[in-house]
């Protein structure tokens, strides 16, 4: 059920809703409707929502007074830009937790990004606290020493086993950097594209991370530790079995500080002509 509702008072008849309705399933008659047959084919996008431009439009519950406006302040394009620009990757980091609740409202930004279907079944698997990734941590070692030991070790993995016996030897942490916390993207390998959607949920976090003084890290290491080399490092992080492992994030607060951003080389383009 779409729970599809117009308040009549407010509605003007634009039409808005039903012209950028992606399916165009809201029919004008004077005011929106969808018709009960056609509900299966929603996207859950609440575009219809999103674009009313007198509130008078609620969809799947949702309250468009609840809805944040997009007539605040939004930042310039230049502004972007040079945040983009001067972003960096933190391998330094604080010895000190991230305030919880702003961890959490990082997380809830990130909710925001788009996913295939509107499916929005990304999970996020957190450790919020600097005390269970040490114990993680350990844990990751002890798996890279135990596949040394055995021989069980990929050789396109074997580049990690120095990383193992500094951490061993007087626990330089190269893998994790000292990291005080961490964060798993992962979806159900059955949707349209659980890949991408948790590369973009993770794109979304980091900038607003970033935007915070929050350091982070795009960390493929762990990613092949959890996917590739020990498989019961995913149960211990709780991730299901059916889900595809997007990318593994570390972040915490950033213990060096950058004056200016690289110079790019840029990326190469095809451009199409037909």
């Amino acid at each position: 059920m779409l729970d599809f509702k117009i308040d009549e008072e407010k509605c003007i008849e634009c039409g808005l809703c039903a012209e950028d309705c992606p399916v165009r399933i809201i029919e004008m008659n004077p005011k929106p409707i969808i018709r009960k047959e056609k509900e299966k084919n929603c996207l859950k996008c609440q575009h219809c929502l999103a674009i009313c431009p007198t509130a008078a439009l609620s969809i799947l519950g949702k309250n468009p007074e609840d809805s944040i406006s997009v007539t605040g302040e939004i930042p310039k394009p230049e502004a972007i830009s040079r945040w983009m620009k001067t972003r960096r990757s933190i391998r330094k980091y604080k010895k000190e937790n991230v305030d919880k609740e702003l961890i959490q409202e990082l997380i809830e930004t990130a909710a925001h990004a788009p996913t295939g279907h509107n499916d929005n079944a990304v999970l996020i698997s957190l450790i919020d606290n600097k005390e269970d990734l040490d114990l993680f941590r350990s844990k990751v070692y002890d798996s890279l020493k135990n596949a040394r030991e055995t021989g069980t070790l990929e050789k396109r993995f074997q580049f990690l086993l120095s990383y193992q016996k500094l951490w061993e030897a007087n626990g330089t942490d190269i893998i994790f950097r000292d990291a005080p916390h961490l964060i798993i993207a992962s979806a159900p390998s059955a949707d349209a594209s659980p890949l991408a959607d948790c590369l973009i949920s993770l794109c979304y976090f980091e900038l607003i991370a970033n935007s915070h003084g929050i350091g982070t890290l795009w960390n493929g290491m762990i990613k092949w530790a959890i996917d590739d080399i020990d498989p019961e490092l995913r149960t211990l992080v709780g991730i299901p079995k059916n889900h595809t492992i997007g990318y593994v994030m570390i972040f915490g607060k950033s213990a060096v500080k950058y004056t200016r951003g690289i110079q790019s080389e840029g990326l190469k383009v095809n451009r199409i002509k037909f």
